[in-house]
């Protein structure tokens, strides 16, 4: 297959093929996940369950006091990976087209440079948290085949992007289309692994808080 086809087949077909699976298995989940009931809590509230809740959806976002002295390249590597990540999504130029030609929605976005810089960061902090974890022999214990796979996925597009936007290596119709199908693959496996945790994180924080608060306690 010519790379021009490629690059056809995945903005075509292949997008479209991955974005199904994408928003039918964040669908199914969520719905799943809501639809899991638990018993009545029949005990005398002592706070508010809902303030606490959204509070902790909130206040999770930073570390806890001391965490960082303890485990600094954990919690630091870990900023770094979702804020540049986030930044190489959500703030690059063309990603945000993208965005408006699905959508409508529309914002500013960094200079290319910006992105740059966020891209290698993003990929130098995957790269020591994977060390880190390889080292640590309880996280190296409970690390299995699934957790690579979602690091390879999360990987591949950003490495991808970065050589496109550079122009390294191969052609640009061909480097455009492996970014693509990289990014297909990463809408794919999504709604299936850990990957999910970027949505089901803050039903899991609200959760959390909103029992610590029915019960008057903080979390």
């Amino acid at each position: 297959m010519s790379s021009t086809a490629l690059l056809l087949w995945a903005k075509g077909p292949g997008f479209a093929f991955a974005a199904a699976v994408f928003l039918f298995g964040v669908t199914l989940r969520v719905v799943e996940m809501l639809w899991l009931r638990r018993r009545p809590d029949r005990s005398v509230a002592r706070g508010s369950g809902a303030l606490q809740g959204l509070r902790t959806v909130v206040s999770r976002f930073l570390p806890a006091p001391g965490l960082v002295a303890r485990s600094p390249v954990v919690h630091v590597g870990g900023m770094v990976f979702h804020l540049g990540l986030f930044a190489v999504v959500f703030l690059y130029g063309p990603h945000i087209a993208a965005i408006r030609g699905m959508t409508g929605l529309d914002w500013p976005g960094l200079p290319t440079g910006a992105i740059d810089g966020a891209t290698v960061l993003t990929i130098a902090a995957m790269i020591v948290l994977l060390i880190a974890r390889s080292k640590d022999p309880v996280r190296r214990l409970l690390t299995t085949g699934a957790d690579h796979l979602a690091w390879t996925a999360t990987l591949l597009p950003l490495l991808t992007g970065f050589l496109l936007v550079n122009r390294v290596a191969l052609p640009f119709e061909t480097l455009l289309a492996v970014h693509l199908l990289s990014v297909e693959l990463l809408l794919v496996l999504f709604p299936f692994t850990t990957l999910m945790h970027a949505v089901t994180f803050a039903f899991a924080r609200y959760y959390a808080g909103a029992i610590a608060g029915r019960k008057g306690a903080h979390s």
